[in-house]
C-alpha cells in the first residue's frame, strides 16, 4: 500500500479494490444521472442524517462532541443577519472582497442551520437556514472579477446541500423554494458548469457545485456534463504510477509536452502515486482538491452509481494517504518539491476515509491518525463543514 511509503510508476491495490477498480474501467458507463434522483441527496443522505442525529441524541462520541462545535459556532448564531448582494465581487484571493466571504459564510450557515434542525427538530434553525436562503435569492444575480468562477463553485456547493435538506425534511414550508431554484440554475449552474482551465481545485469546487445543483434541480443533462468534466479532472489531478511516466492532463489545457506539465505541476519532475497538481503549491489548495473528490464520490453513491470501486476512489486513497503521511510529520525527501512543504490540508479527510476504510474495508494508517487527530473536523469557512458529525463513522 501507500499510505505508509511512495512507489514510482507501479501500483499495487489491495485485491477488493483492485477487482472492482479493473470492472470499472471494463465498462464506464456513458451517463451518471440516475432514473430518479435521490433526496435528501447532495453529499449527506437521509440515512447519514439519521445515523448522526441517532448518534448525538444519545450522546454518543465523536458525533456529540462535533454537534457541540457546531452549535456553538457563528454559523448556527439565531441571531444571523444574511448579507446579500445584487453583484458579488471576487478578486484574486478575494481580494477585493464585496460580499465574497458573507456570501460563502451565508451558505455555509444555511447549510449548518439545516443540520441543527434535522438534529434538534426545533424548527427555529429551518426558519433561520430559509431566512438566509431567501435573502440570497432574492437579490444576487451575478459574480464578478477574476475569482468569480471559484466563489460561484464554493458558495454553489453549500447552497444545495442546506436546500436540499430544508426541502425534503422540513414539514413547515418554504414558499420561495422556486425562487431560489431559480437563483442556483441562472446564477450559479451557467458559471460552474463552464468549468475552468486554472489549477485544479477549481474546477473541482465548480463541479461539486454543478453536481449538487443538477440533484436538486433534478437536472440529468447538467448532472451528465458535470460529472464527465469531474472524472476527467479527478484523473488529471491525483496521479497513478498506472497513468505513465506523466500525469494525465485535461485536453482543453492543451499541455501537450512534458516541459508543460512539469510547470503545470508546480515544477515537480519526479512523479509518484498519490501526488496532487498542487502538492508543491500548498496542501491547503491540495485540501480544497481533495475534498471536492470526495464530495462529488459521496453524492454520486447517493444517487446509485458508486465511483469509490472506480478509478476516482483509487486516487482519492491514494491522495489522502500520500498528504497525510507529510501532514502528520514524515520528513519531506529532497526529490519532493525541492524538499519543502507548505502543510495545512484542512478538515477534508471524513469522507473519503468513511468510504474507503469503513465501508470497504481497506486499511488506511496514515489518513486514520490525521483523521482522528482532527476530530471533531469543523469548517475550512469556503466550503467544507461538519464533517465529523455527517460522515464520522458513518455506515449510512
Amino acid at each position: 500500500m501507500y499510505e505508509n511509503g511512495v512507489t514510482v510508476r507501479r501500483t499495487a491495490l489491495p485485491a477488493v479494490a483492485a477487482s472492482l477498480l479493473l470492472g470499472a474501467l471494463a465498462a464506464p458507463a456513458a451517463h451518471s444521472a440516475p432514473t430518479a434522483f435521490v433526496h435528501p441527496g447532495v453529499t449527506v443522505s437521509k440515512g447519514q442524517l439519521d445515523f448522526a442525529r441517532d448518534k448525538v441524541l444519545a450522546g454518543a462520541q465523536p458525533w456529540k462532541g462535533a454537534y457541540d462545535r457546531m452549535l456553538a459556532s457563528k454559523y448556527a448564531d439565531l441571531n444571523r443577519t444574511p448579507k446579500p448582494r445584487a453583484t458579488v465581487e471576487c478578486g484574486s484571493y478575494s481580494n477585493p472582497d464585496y460580499g465574497c466571504t458573507d456570501e460563502r459564510e451565508d451558505a455555509i450557515a444555511a447549510y449548518t442551520d439545516a443540520l441543527a434542525w434535522y438534529i434538534t427538530r426545533d424548527t427555529r434553525y429551518a426558519q433561520k437556514a430559509i431566512q438566509i436562503m431567501d435573502a440570497w435569492s432574492g437579490t444576487i444575480t451575478s459574480h464578478t472579477n477574476s475569482n468569480a468562477p471559484l466563489q460561484t463553485g464554493w458558495a454553489g456547493s453549500s447552497w444545495p446541500k442546506a436546500a436540499e435538506i430544508i426541502k425534503y425534511t422540513y414539514t413547515g414550508g418554504w414558499a420561495n423554494q422556486g425562487r431560489f431554484a431559480t437563483m442556483l440554475r441562472n446564477v450559479y449552474l451557467p458559471v460552474v458548469i463552464k468549468g475552468s482551465n486554472s489549477n485544479g481545485n477549481w474546477e473541482l469546487s465548480m463541479m461539486e457545485a454543478a453536481v449538487g445543483i443538477s440533484v436538486f434541480l433534478e437536472d440529468k443533462t447538467s448532472y451528465d456534463t458535470a460529472m464527465a468534466k469531474f472524472r476527467t479532472r479527478a484523473a488529471a489531478y491525483v496521479y497513478l504510477s498506472s497513468d505513465g511516466s506523466v500525469p494525465k492532463t485535461v485536453p482543453s489545457q492543451h499541455l501537450d509536452t512534458t516541459a508543460k506539465i512539469v510547470a503545470y505541476w508546480q515544477g515537480q519532475s519526479t512523479f509518484v502515486t498519490g501526488l496532487t497538481q498542487e502538492t508543491c503549491r500548498d496542501f491547503v489548495h491540495t485540501g480544497y482538491g481533495i475534498s471536492a473528490i470526495s464530495h462529488i464520490a459521496e453524492t454520486s453513491r447517493i444517487q446509485g452509481q458508486d465511483l469509490y470501486g472506480t478509478d476516482v476512489g483509487e486516487r482519492l486513497r491514494q491522495a489522502l494517504g500520500f498528504q497525510s503521511k507529510y501532514q502528520l510529520g514524515t520528513a519531506v525527501p529532497s526529490w519532493l518539491c525541492g524538499g519543502s512543504l507548505k502543510l495545512g490540508l484542512g478538515p477534508v479527510t471524513e469522507v473519503g476515509y468513511n468510504a474507503l476504510h469503513n465501508r470497504l474495508g481497506i486499511a488506511m494508517t496514515n489518513t486514520q491518525a490525521l483523521t482522528l487527530n482532527n476530530r471533531p473536523a469543523g469548517s475550512n469557512n469556503l466550503f467544507v463543514a461538519w464533517e465529523t458529525l455527517t460522515h464520522g463513522d458513518n455506515p449510512g
